[in-house]
């Protein structure tokens, strides 16, 4: 089968969409290499991590080839493109599909993520939400299948268009590969890896911005009794919110307590980072699922979640979830963590089977691929 991929954001993307993208594609060639996946993007960034797709096994990049580049393309030239290579399905990966799709007699599937630009409205200008919004309706009006990344965003685009829920698929979102190896390394080697870092630490991994609740998680390790108070690293995407955080650090003297790291985090330090915490905290007000939180659950970090969203279930049922809204429920879900050996080894153990269990890429490959083959 010929599967083609707006692939955009893998090739172009280093957070939520595009790791979304890259890893849809991995389990796939892993799983199912007897397909050829079409990735098309009208550029790519000059990455290692990106250029790397260009010779993937059992993968084609496809650029534009006619005189419309760019975003152009991609919304109204595509379909055209997509016919000309005799695809037999398209997988819009973010939450679009190209224009004229249906009228081109390929069957089609859009993942959508989440609805945030509806639920946070002053995150976003006002200009975003309605070409978000504009999107968002054209692929679920014209996809064959819809893909969501949680029961919870299941809910929410029932809420806000109207679906058929007899149209919508739940799969939760893979994990990088890596994520399911086990460390080769001491714990001795990963202290001498880490040795820029506090011996004992938290850690927040995600876009540092208002709806991901950096400032909670300050203000919660302020409350912390003082032989509790280890710093927290965060790390993730720079914003304007970040300097609001700043602000904070700066006029309550806890610049002690909060690191950002000076360099970008790839992806074997991350892996170390998730290992070495004392826990992995991330109380945000929205997530359609939190892909950190099963990150941190592979590589054996407790995790304190909030108690909303899709964190409810990508946290499941061995982290402790918070009100993300209460800096003093935070705090004692943290405390809880520190200071309760059992409970913290029970989150470990627990939270690492659940995660292999439930989002085990080869489940996910399994599910994705019998979407696919419902269209055929």
């Amino acid at each position: 089968m010929n599967i083609g991929f707006d692939a955009k954001r893998l090739y172009n993307n280093f957070t939520g969409l595009g790791n979304h993208s890259r890893t849809t594609i991995d389990i796939l060639t892993n799983y199912y290499p007897e397909n050829t996946y079409y990735l098309y993007t009208p550029k790519v960034k000059q990455h290692n991590m990106m250029l790397s797709y260009l010779d993937k096994e059992y993968c084609q990049t496809m650029f534009p080839k006619k005189f419309i580049k760019g975003s152009i393309w991609r919304t109204f030239g595509m379909a055209s493109d997509l016919k000309r290579d005799k695809i037999d399905l398209f997988h819009g990966l973010s939450n679009e599909l190209p224009v004229g799709i249906h009228k081109c007699n390929i069957p089609s599937v859009v993942t959508i993520h989440d609805v945030a630009f509806k639920s946070f409205r002053d995150m976003y200008h006002w200009q975003d939400c309605k070409i978000y919004d504009m999107k968002w309706r054209y692929a679920i009006k014209h996809a064959d299948r819809i893909i969501v990344i949680s029961e919870f965003t299941k809910q929410e685009l029932m809420r806000y268009y109207n679906i058929d829920e007899s149209r919508i698929d739940i799969l939760y979102q893979p994990v990088n590969p890596s994520f399911y190896e086990e460390s080769i390394l001491s714990q001795e080697e990963i202290n001498k890896q880490l040795s820029a870092y506090p011996e004992d630490f938290m850690l927040y991994v995600g876009s540092i911005n208002s709806r991901k609740n950096l400032l909670g998680i300050v203000k919660a390790i302020e409350l912390l009794p003082k032989d509790l108070q280890i710093p927290v690293i965060a790390v993730g995407d720079n914003s304007c919110y970040k300097a609001d955080v700043q602000q904070y650090i700066a006029s309550h003297h806890l610049e002690h307590l909060v690191i950002f790291p000076d360099h970008r985090i790839e992806d074997n330090e991350l892996h170390l980072l998730y290992q070495k915490a004392r826990v992995f905290v991330f109380p945000s007000f929205y997530e359609g699922f939190g892909l950190p939180v099963v990150e941190a659950l592979l590589k054996g970090c407790p995790v304190v979640t909030s108690n909303v969203s899709g964190l409810i279930e990508a946290g499941g049922p061995f982290s402790l979830h918070a009100d993300p809204h209460s800096a003093e429920d935070i705090s004692n879900k943290i405390k809880m963590v520190l200071t309760d050996d059992d409970l913290r080894n029970e989150m470990i153990s627990g939270g690492k089977e659940f995660a292999m269990n439930t989002y085990h890429p080869s489940v996910l490959a399994e599910r994705l691929m019998g979407i696919y083959n419902s269209l055929r």
